[in-house]
């Protein structure tokens, strides 16, 4: 959990046990995602370990290889297959300009990998999920983008979107996740965690939901 950027281990503290594994082992499925694209020096190799990852989560875990921990950690899911659809939101963003297609693509396959934390767990709300992540994917794109137009064009589509919906208990850190997205699209963009109020949102929505 330490390759896990602040905002996620703080959200992660926030996890109940019984959904924990499950919200830990995605997160840390979408940090080698972006490891990959922030490693590459030619969108051909980074095309490839994508394709790698996900072929791998399409087909079933008893024909998984052995040795990567990630892996292994991923067998908790009873489907991981629609994982693969995070794979693909990541790979979108090779893009050499993002247009509003890559833009929804990213967005979706956050909002999609999360919909399948709430199949997993059988918690429902199943498009409350996608949507709470859509709003987390939006802020954290923004929050790492350079060029000031693309950024501009992720807020607005941000912004967008409506409040975050409230979640079941085994979502918690998605919520916090959520909030904290919200409140970085309200102010312009930026870190999701930037400063002491910050701080106080996570705290209070981990601890009750809003």
């Amino acid at each position: 959990m330490s390759a896990l950027p602040s905002a996620q281990r703080l959200a992660v503290t926030y996890a109940p046990a019984r959904s924990r594994p499950l919200i830990v082992s995605l997160l840390e499925l979408d940090a080698r995602l972006a490891a990959i694209l922030r490693a590459r020096r030619e969108p051909l190799a980074a095309q490839l370990r994508l394709a790698w990852w996900r072929d791998t989560l399409r087909r079933s875990p008893n024909d998984w290889p052995g040795g990567e921990p990630l892996l292994e950690a991923l067998r908790n899911w009873r489907d991981p297959t629609p994982l693969a659809e995070l794979v693909d939101g990541w790979e979108a963003l090779l893009a050499e300009r993002l247009t509003p297609p890559e833009i929804a693509e990213f967005v979706g396959g956050r909002g999609r990998a999360f919909a399948s934390v709430a199949e997993e767990l059988g918690v429902g709300a199943v498009d409350d999920a996608a949507e709470a992540a859509r709003i987390w994917a939006f802020a954290d794109l923004a929050a790492n983008l350079s060029e000031g137009a693309e950024r501009a064009l992720v807020i607005e589509y941000g912004r967008g979107l409506g409040p975050p919906p409230r979640l079941s208990a085994s979502l918690r850190p998605l919520a916090v996740l959520a909030a904290l997205g919200a409140a970085a699209l309200a102010r312009g963009g930026g870190d999701l965690l930037a400063g002491p109020g910050s701080l106080f949102l996570a705290l209070r929505t981990g601890l009750t939901g809003r």
